[in-house]
């Protein structure tokens, strides 16, 4: 299982990459494989969102979870390769299977967020 150190984690296993004013999330790996084959990824959010809001589903074979904005601000861009392609979710869950991109509005709450290694640690790897 990949926890790459340059991001940002969550209890709700998200991630979170920032460059810049733009965080790009999605699901990790951890998620991904306790998921499942993901076969359908709904975004139901656009525009601004503050932290902890669902933004949207992930439905899988085995379940369907909820996803939650681990920071505020305002969703830019939504992965639509997604629709067509779900399951990169689970094959490049840090690259191309990112879910949305989100213009900081509080930076602060970066903090808040886990290392990789606090993240591995929450869920006893």
């Amino acid at each position: 299982m990949n926890f790459p150190d340059d991001l940002k984690y969550t209890d709700d296993h998200e991630w979170v990459r920032v460059e810049g004013n733009i965080a790009t999330i999605g699901v990790t790996d951890h998620a991904a494989s306790e998921l499942g084959d993901v076969v359908y990824v709904d975004i139901e959010m656009d525009g601004a969102v503050s932290k902890g809001d669902t933004i949207g589903t992930i439905e899988a074979v085995k379940t369907v979870a909820d996803m939650y904005s681990p920071i505020s601000g305002t969703i830019t861009e939504i992965n639509t390769s997604l629709n067509d392609n779900p399951e990169v979710v689970n094959n490049d869950a840090y690259g191309d299977g990112w879910i949305v991109k989100i213009e900081l509005s509080n930076s602060n709450e970066l903090d808040e967020l886990m290392s990789a290694s606090a993240y591995k640690e929450s869920i006893g790897h």
